[in-house]
């Protein structure tokens, strides 16, 4: 059972899944929405507003605190330069995800998410 567990393990090792949010956030910081399973989008949901969350303040320490987690110098500066001061006035909230399709292959749920604007 699932009594007040905290996260998806997304069948995957810890390192191997921090990897792959790691690469679906700077997916989505690049393109602006991203398609994923719906698994995935709920967890990235997550992660990536945490991230906006410092990002908002937008001094060195936020970039430090971005990279770390990112590892990709492109992504973090457009993260606090471009998308985070959009956020200055609002309380999370940050990503919408939309369910769009079931995948062939294997019957997953497919979602959209993108910036809310």
């Amino acid at each position: 059972m699932r009594h007040k567990h905290g996260y998806r393990k997304l069948g995957r090792t810890s390192s191997h899944r921090a990897a792959l949010l790691k690469n679906l956030t700077i997916a989505l910081v690049n393109n602006n929405k991203i398609e994923t399973t719906l698994p995935k989008a709920k967890e990235l949901r997550v992660y990536i507003e945490k991230l906006i969350t410092r990002a908002r303040v937008g001094d060195f320490n936020a970039h430090r605190i971005v990279f770390a987690s990112l590892q990709d110098k492109l992504a973090t500066n457009k993260l606090v330069t471009e998308i985070a001061p959009k956020f200055k006035d609002r309380n999370g909230g940050y990503t919408r995800i939309i369910k769009t399709r079931i995948r062939r292959g294997d019957a997953a749920e497919m979602a959209f998410i993108e910036f809310v604007a």
